[in-house]
């Protein structure tokens, strides 16, 4: 793949006095898995929805593999797999027949007897009883049908929004599993999702996104800088001094027989110095936590901000 497979550049989308997306950005490179982070509201899905060409851009550029997402939609989409986090099917089809019509509206290179064997085992992977009618499916089993099928396509991009919606955490591990190996044989994943842990799990990048703009884009590495880590040391001197260093935010201190256990957390940028002050206190044990995804998605949702995300229509999710 010469071009990245989604390559998104000042993009803007209104629904009337709503401003959906203002100047969104967001790349997704070959052989990566891109974590798309924001609450309700914040834009994730219009961007999909831009993507996939269901909706046209007010301005900016929304390409995949090069080529424009609204214009060349038809050719596009047979480059990708789309799995929704509430999927409609047939109702009066099983999900068998469900998987294998979905399966040959694409060009796959794989022959029929490998899709055969690759189906089976998809099936057993994700428990799902292909020969029952998709009416009497619960959300979870409409789930499979659709991710067995993105799973069989080999496709060489797959955009997931939300897709483990109503999976059991079993069923979850199973979804993880299919991504790495996907990621394996170089494919590109853009993956919307509310499961902090399983993006923190999966993904090569996250792009957090607020008001229909990205806030933060990068590495997991890269965005750690911008939070602190949380330390718990164990000393036998007056740990006293350390609640007054720089970058040094909140300190307890439990005491014990002859020890003192300090809990506090730290500005990355002034580790080095707190380190240093608290090799004087005769540390007994020490454990550094780095900040969880979680902790770098409160920074920008914490609070009021996650209250008036909230209030924004539904209808620019």
């Amino acid at each position: 793949m010469s071009e990245n497979p989604v390559e998104v550049v000042d993009l803007h989308k209104s629904f009337g006095s709503v401003k959906a997306l203002d100047g969104l950005r967001l790349t997704v490179r070959p052989g990566e898995v891109a974590g798309f982070l924001g609450p309700n509201g914040a834009g994730k899905s219009t961007t999909i929805r831009v993507l996939l060409g269901l909706q046209r851009a007010d301005s900016g550029t929304a390409r995949l593999f090069g080529g424009d997402a609204w214009r060349d939609a038809v050719s596009l989409h047979r480059r990708l797999a789309y799995v929704p986090g509430d999927v409609s099917l047939w109702p009066n089809l099983t999900g068998g027949e469900t998987i294998d019509y979905l399966t040959r509206l694409h060009d796959s290179a794989d022959g029929r007897s490998e899709r055969s064997r690759r189906k089976a085992e998809l099936l057993e992977r994700f428990e799902l009883d292909p020969t029952k009618k998709a009416r009497t499916y619960s959300k979870g089993n409409r789930q499979k049908v659709a991710l067995v099928a993105a799973f069989l396509i080999d496709p060489e991009l797959y955009i997931f929004d939300e897709p483990t919606s109503g999976l059991d955490p079993l069923m979850e591990a199973v979804f993880t599993e299919q991504v790495q190996q996907v990621k394996n044989a170089g494919k590109a994943v853009l993956l919307s999702s509310h499961i902090l842990s399983e993006v923190e799990k999966l993904c090569d990048t996250v792009t957090i996104i607020r008001g229909g703009r990205t806030v933060e884009s990068g590495t997991l590495a890269e965005l750690r800088h911008l939070t602190r880590t949380a330390v718990s040391v164990v000393v036998t001197r007056n740990p006293a001094a350390i609640a007054g260093l720089p970058g040094v935010h909140d300190v307890t201190v439990s005491e014990g027989e002859g020890v003192s256990t300090v809990d506090l957390s730290v500005d990355n940028a002034r580790m080095g110095s707190v380190l240093t002050a608290l090799a004087d206190l005769d540390v007994r044990g020490l454990t550094a936590t780095p900040p969880s995804l979680e902790e770098l998605f409160r920074r920008h949702y914490g609070g009021n901000a996650a209250a008036d995300e909230s209030r924004r229509l539904e209808v620019v999710s």
